[in-house]
């Protein structure tokens, strides 16, 4: 796969018409079950896109779902979403598997994006150091996100901050994956945090 950040051919304006809106590609990421595919679903003005499979009892027991028992689908591949952000920006969604075992994707899916969610679920912070570490070890600038399951916060931000190492240039935000508003402003944080490395990187 092309290292290029993704876009599609862009069409030149004919006849006072407007320019289509830049593709942006952005990755949705995190462990298994921390609300990616429904970050995605909830946010997209396209039907989702998903590769997901029925867990096993096998599975259930290697990827520890019990602070998720109503989870009877896991994402093998991939989720995939669109969203128009105005009439300049529209954002691609790739979303990760958020197993250990499925990691050779992530490669793939980050290649040419312009940032990154990462989703946290603070009542199973172990599961969460994968996905932090390996986005701290890109070039892709990043959000953590930890997701307000119930509309409660396990644990202080600061807290979470310091359990993950994550350093004080990232930032991290709370928000409701099931709420297509809290969404969006997730990912208007990830544009943020785009343009600003981009911005300091020229200066």
């Amino acid at each position: 796969m092309d290292s290029k950040p993704y876009a599609e051919p862009a069409q030149q304006a004919q006849g006072g018409s407007r320019r289509p809106p830049l593709p942006v590609k952005v990755v949705i990421a995190g462990g298994f079950g921390v609300g990616k595919t429904t970050a995605v679903s909830a946010v997209s003005e396209i039907p989702l896109v998903t590769t997901e499979a029925a867990i096993t009892e096998i599975a259930a027991e290697i990827d520890r779902t019990g602070e998720v028992p109503d989870k009877v689908t896991t994402t093998v591949a991939l989720d995939f979403g669109r969203i128009t952000i105005d009439d300049e920006i529209k954002l691609y969604l790739f979303g990760t598997p958020g197993q250990d075992r499925f990691g050779f994707m992530w490669h793939e899916l980050t290649k040419g994006a312009l940032g990154a969610l990462v989703i946290v679920d603070t009542r199973r912070i172990d599961d969460c150091y994968a996905a932090v570490d390996y986005f701290e070890h890109t070039d892709v600038p990043f959000v953590v996100a930890v997701n307000r399951f119930h509309g409660m916060l396990a644990h202080e931000i600061e807290d979470v901050r310091w359990a993950l190492a994550i350093g004080p240039e990232t930032p991290i935000i709370t928000f409701d994956a099931r709420d297509r508003s809290s969404v969006l402003d997730a990912l208007l944080s990830v544009l943020h945090r785009s343009l600003a490395r981009a911005t300091a990187s020229t200066s």
